[in-house]
């Protein structure tokens, strides 16, 4: 075919699609993308620039590339071809095709098109050869299809794509997100109006966070309120806030969320498809890749994992602090996914992935210092992480703790929410040692209510009584001693009747640092006293190690320091031999009150210290602040008010930002004594009257509950 065979009167092709007149944001994205296809940027003879734009559905990546190839067009006097490679539809387009529109533009007529793809792409590159044109590839399906379709020395490439295009060389890749907030919400001003917008903006905000500042999603809702002027902002929020509708909301005309997202789901098969569907039942928050594991009952499914994020239906989130890839779909796209996942294979996708969790958090509580008083499940969870990945992940159970928190907590409600009430609870009980020494109240409290009424729902009464328990335990650590009271009764009750006697154990000590907290220590003594003689008939130590503990803090209390000083040596010897460091460090604080009582204030400071020694070693700050807190105010009464002062300041510290405001009641009472007994009256006053203020708050705080 020669190429004086185009008909000479053909002009250039300007074929580029109208420019987004509202187009908003993306500073950094526009600046990089006319930057690398600008004339300046590109050699006459060399090779072409390419620029590839991706994300996934409805991000805006077609509408960035036409706004960025209309602010370099004028590079290009030759023309702008643009050609749509349907890559998201059930069939892309095949390049022979694609050219031969292309040659046409360029003025080949059909009678003198070639006829097979060599040909056609020797033709295409012979006639932009040395003449500056922009071929904008728009939604292509893969690296080869644009491969067919690159021009020759002189011209630039523009593609967009929502899988991950990076085979192609000396390609500027360029990823697209979602908006970030102060644009997304510029955006949906241009559609409906900056006045409208301010006048509701608390349900405009919520609006586009309903949207994900998905960029079509934000368009679509301005347009369903520009097209209804008299719809306060708040009716559109209403209707989004139900994410099982939420897809239905966000369509007007044309414009469709559900639709651009199916033109990629669509495309899923086999295992991508299955871990996709199971991906949008597991919340909000950002998992880990074994997650995949899980879903497909198989080792090693990263593959699957990685065609999701190249095809920009799953996003990577980041890196965690024990280096694994965070993997997070969209809240919008986990709509979409959650649509077609209620199926029974979907159903034991998500028990396997529940069973991973509750597995490894009971791998990782098990290397914690304390996990006293647990209470697990008696059957097994459903599917476990291999021994050797356990191993690895939880090696430093503290931080695969902190890595996985969000994702663990989202676990326990979304076990309760699908009936799943043994995972349910299993996992808010094995979360207990960790939220116990980080004193994470809140979410302990929120994963056992939840967790408690899906075992009664589901008629698990061990689960009940074991939340019942965990429940107890967070209103003692709160002061709320008549409702501890009245969740550790209910507790002991079920657990005798099940037969359960270390759980009824567990609970009584419970009832008894109740009583014993509340003033009540001879009925505490008989608490404690009872619960030994339990645990020595089950043979658990650890328990007996507590217990005895425990009578000797009521005698502690009692004053009765001979008796005081026989139970803390027998629980100080126990938990030595049981090599439990962290029962021998409270212990160890219990003793140095019984040594400042005897006025042997060096033995008393070497006990604190030994005790704060431990609780460092094992990473327990929370127990560690208090044995900060008399060992500190031991310093300040033998004179030492400078270290003294140092570390009840350090202590106090760390009880504000565990949130421990018993602790911090207390410290600032022994910080204003120290001040007052320094002379130092107005600082005393200020930390005493904190003190009191704090102690206030707290009974108001459980007066209301």
């Amino acid at each position: 075919v020669c190429i004086r065979d185009r008909a000479p009167t053909v002009p250039p092709p300007y074929q580029l699609p109208a420019d987004i007149p509202d187009f908003t944001g993306r500073t950094e994205a526009v600046a990089a993308l006319t930057r690398a296809l600008s004339a300046q940027e590109r050699r006459p003879d060399g090779p072409p620039s390419i620029a590839v734009v991706v994300g996934p559905p409805g991000v805006g990546k077609s509408a960035l590339a036409v706004h960025c190839a209309h602010a370099v067009r004028a590079g290009y006097p030759a023309g702008q071809l643009h050609l749509c490679l349907g890559g998201t539809d059930p069939a892309p387009a095949d390049p022979a095709e694609l050219l031969a529109e292309a040659l046409r533009a360029l003025g080949v007529g059909d009678s003198a098109l070639p006829h097979t793809l060599h040909e056609r792409a020797a033709l295409y590159r012979s006639l932009l050869a040395e003449r500056p044109m922009l071929v904008f590839l728009d939604d292509a399906a893969d690296a080869a299809q644009v491969r067919a379709l690159l021009p020759g020395n002189g011209c630039a490439v523009l593609v967009t794509s929502r899988r991950r295009i990076t085979e192609l060389p000396g390609t500027l890749l360029l990823e697209l997100d979602v908006l970030p907030e102060t644009e997304a919400e510029q955006l949906l001003a241009r559609i409906v109006g900056p006045q409208r917008l301010a006048g509701e903006r608390p349900a405009a905000l919520a609006i586009l966070d309903a949207c994900g500042h998905l960029p079509l999603a934000i368009r679509v809702a301005g347009a369903r309120l520009a097209g209804r002027p008299g719809w306060p902002l708040s009716v559109l929020q209403q209707r989004l806030a139900d994410a099982s509708t939420r897809l239905d909301e966000l369509r007007a005309g044309d414009l469709e969320v559900r639709g651009s997202f199916e033109r990629s789901t669509r495309k899923l098969t086999g295992e991508a498809a299955t871990t996709f569907r199971a991906l949008g039942l597991l919340g909000p928050v950002s998992l880990p890749g074994w997650v995949a594991d899980a879903v497909l009952d198989r080792d090693r499914a990263e593959a699957v994992v990685d065609s999701l994020v190249d095809a920009n239906l799953l996003r990577l989130a980041g890196t965690d602090a024990l280096g694994q890839p965070r993997y997070q779909l969209h809240d919008l796209l986990r709509c979409e996914a959650r649509q077609g996942a209620g199926g029974e294979a979907e159903r034991q996708a998500l028990a396997r992935v529940l069973g991973g969790w509750t597995s490894a958090a009971e791998h990782a509580t098990a290397r914690l210092p304390t996990t006293l008083f647990s209470l697990t499940p008696e059957e097994p969870a459903r599917w476990s992480l291999p021994g050797e990945t356990l191993g690895r992940l939880t090696a430093d159970p503290l931080s695969w703790f902190d890595a996985e928190r969000e994702s663990l907590v989202e676990a326990v409600r979304l076990a309760a929410d699908t009936g799943l009430a043994t995972s349910a609870w299993g996992l808010a009980a094995a979360l207990v040692p960790y939220f116990d020494l980080h004193c994470r109240l809140d979410e302990w409290q929120l994963t056992h209510r939840v967790a408690l009424d899906s075992a009664r729902a589901a008629g698990d009464r061990r689960g009940e009584a074991a939340m019942l328990r965990g429940l107890g335990q967070v209103c003692l650590y709160q002061d709320r001693y008549a409702e501890a009271e009245d969740m550790l009764r209910r507790a002991r009750a079920i657990f005798h009747e099940l037969g359960d006697t270390r759980g009824e154990a567990i609970s009584i000590c419970g009832l008894g640092a109740a009583s014993q907290f509340s003033g009540g220590h001879l009925r505490a003594l008989g608490f404690f006293r009872h619960a030994l003689a339990m645990f020595l008939a089950v043979g658990d130590q650890n328990g007996e190690a507590y217990a005895r503990q425990a009578i000797g803090r009521v005698y502690l209390s009692l004053q009765d320091l001979r008796q005081a000083s026989r139970w803390l040596g027998e629980a100080l010897r126990l938990a030595r031999e049981l090599g439990d460091a962290h029962r021998e460090g409270c212990v160890s604080m219990q003793l140095g009150r019984l040594y400042d009582l005897k006025a042997e204030t060096d033995e008393a400071l070497r006990c604190q210290g030994r005790a704060l020694d431990i609780f460092e070693t094992l990473g327990d700050r929370h127990c560690g602040a208090y044995a900060m807190q008399s060992l500190g105010g031991l310093q300040a009464a033998r004179g030492d008010r400078s270290d003294g002062s140092h570390r009840l300041q350090a202590s106090l510290a760390i009880f504000q930002q565990l949130g421990d405001r018993s602790g911090e009641a207390s410290t600032f009472q022994t910080l204003g004594e120290l001040y007052r007994s320094a002379g130092r009256t107005a600082l005393a006053s200020h930390y005493l009257h904190r003190a009191v203020e704090l102690r206030r708050e707290l009974r108001a705080g459980a007066g209301q509950r």
